[in-house]
């Protein structure tokens, strides 16, 4: 099991999570994502615990709680979503090159 932490400042490190997190257990991992485009914290990270009921009691206890000046959200990280590539996606609009329909002016 994983754990989720989102709303967290974009100043946040992996010493600041662990610092919070081994209150409740032995902190295994932190992963903070980092944004492609900007190179920026995307302000969520993932936490794994050394068993799963300390990563429970943490999620517990800190769930809500005011940290850095925001209320963070803790819950148990789902698994990613599969995505079908964006050419192959069935719920997008067809793209149509816009403009609409735009008379030529010679």
């Amino acid at each position: 099991m994983s754990i989720f932490v989102g709303n967290l400042s974009y100043e946040i490190s992996q010493e600041d999570l662990v610092e919070v997190f081994q209150d409740y257990g032995k902190v295994k991992r932190v992963h903070i994502p980092i944004d492609k485009a900007t190179s920026r914290k995307r302000g969520f990270a993932f936490v794994e615990m050394e068993s799963k009921a300390q990563e429970a009691a943490a999620i517990e206890a800190l769930d809500g709680a005011d940290w850095m000046g925001r209320s963070i959200k803790v819950n148990e990280a789902r698994d990613r979503e599969e995505r079908a590539p964006f050419n192959d996606r069935e719920e997008r609009a067809p793209f149509n090159g816009g403009g609409g329909d735009r008379k030529k002016r010679y």
